[in-house]
């Protein structure tokens, strides 16, 4: 099958799900910015789409020739609470690059906010939808396609947010990081997505915390949670890049090698191909990645769901399909690796002989409702870290 662009003229989120058709969703941009030196760990925010837009341009751009159809605006956190003064140029910034790059491949603009800062200790419905709203009448103003929901521990949080977005009259699709266990207060993934669809979202799923098989899990738990209650919408899945089969009920934040160890978690592009794969037959036509996930991931989804998409992304005219460039290798053992099934079952060595394979999480039963969660608005000063490390070495004990 020959690489080829988007066929046909652009449709709706809704037109196209409604349809049968694959969407793919992008991938990770906090990590890989941080990564590449244009994001600041721990506060996480998007100001690169500012003080260094053509690196955020040119991740969008990636992404786009990958096969990604949709181009959610970098703005994580962009909200008041965590922002401040900048949080409207943010917003109309990120507006800006996403309509730039989506206008090159007829893809979709989608508005993106996340859960605040502030409803874990704080939960003030009213000052936390007009949070919601203050990005909201950016994504309006800046003509986005439809909204994103995404990064929420705690439906009620969701449910807000699903809310106040609805009010634009555009799409809104709502997912949540959380696992099989459920949100943060105990609510089961099969009722979050009840309540999500009850609140006016279209399309449901999960995002990040977790890797694609406990996310398709959680995702299938939501499904029958659906049909239980007879409610219609449509799937999505935008999971982490990186194997966590040892996280708990907080995903990888709780992980030991958080944010800066993460790299031998890295999922082949062949376990992305199997994820797609998996999502589909789950019913999941909303498929894309969220932290870890870089373009060639992205090119994974789109060449695994090549056959019912009609179309190879541009980025795959320098990728063979399952090694097959390999047979021009000098060396019989690596043309020898030309093949699917060599792929497919490979199993993979980390390289590190001395260290686990999984991790003990570092959580310290902390979710809700304390002071320790509060978003900093300073740095910890040197003593504050060092009780910090005290009650860390004493946790692990």
């Amino acid at each position: 099958m020959a690489p080829a662009g988007r066929p046909g003229a652009k449709k709706g989120i809704l037109e196209c799900l409604e349809s049968g058709e694959v969407v793919i969703g992008d991938g990770s941009f906090l990590i890989t910015l941080e990564k590449r030196g244009y994001v600041k760990a721990g506060l996480w925010t998007p100001e690169a789409v500012i003080e260094h837009p053509d690196a955020v341009r040119q991740l969008h751009m990636e992404f786009l020739r990958a096969g990604s159809n949709v181009m959610q605006t970098f703005t994580f956190s962009a909200s008041e609470d965590n922002m401040e003064s900048k949080w409207e140029d943010v917003n109309a910034a990120a507006c800006d690059l996403a309509r730039e790059v989506a206008g090159k491949g007829d893809a979709l603009v989608a508005g993106g906010i996340c859960q605040t800062s502030i409803y874990k200790y704080h939960k003030d419905e009213t000052r936390i939808k007009k949070l919601f709203r203050q990005q909201l009448e950016v994504f309006a103003w800046k003509k986005v396609d439809f909204l994103i929901a995404e990064y929420f521990e705690h439906v009620e949080e969701a449910v807000w947010a699903v809310e106040t977005l609805i009010a634009s009259g555009k799409p809104v699709a709502a997912t949540m990081c959380i696992g099989p266990e459920g949100d943060l207060h105990g609510v089961p993934p099969g009722e979050c997505a009840v309540r999500l669809v009850k609140a006016g979202a279209s399309i449901i799923g999960v995002n990040c915390h977790f890797d694609p098989t406990i996310s398709l899990q959680t995702v299938k738990l939501m499904k029958e949670g659906l049909e239980a209650a007879r409610l219609k919408a449509h799937l999505m899945s935008q999971p982490l890049a990186y194997h966590t089969p040892d996280c708990n009920k907080q995903g990888f934040i709780d992980l030991p090698e958080f944010p800066f160890g993460l790299e031998p978690r890295v999922a082949t592009r062949w376990d992305i191909q199997k994820y797609a794969r998996e999502a589909y037959n789950l019913g999941v036509r909303y498929i894309g990645g969220c932290c870890g996930f870089e373009p060639y991931h992205i090119r994974a989804i789109a060449e695994e769901l090549a056959p019912e998409r009609g179309f190879l992304p541009p980025a795959s005219e320098k990728h063979g399909s399952w090694g097959s460039g390999l047979d021009m290798h000098t060396k019989p053992w690596v043309r020898a690796r030309a093949r699917k099934e060599y792929w497919e079952n490979l199993r993979i060595a980390s390289g590190r002989p001395y260290n686990p394979s999984m991790s003990k999480p570092d959580g310290w039963g902390v979710t809700k409702g304390t002071a320790e969660l509060m978003q900093q608005k300073e740095a910890t000063t040197e003593q504050q870290l060092k009780e910090l490390f005290e009650k860390q070495k004493f946790k692990s004990q």
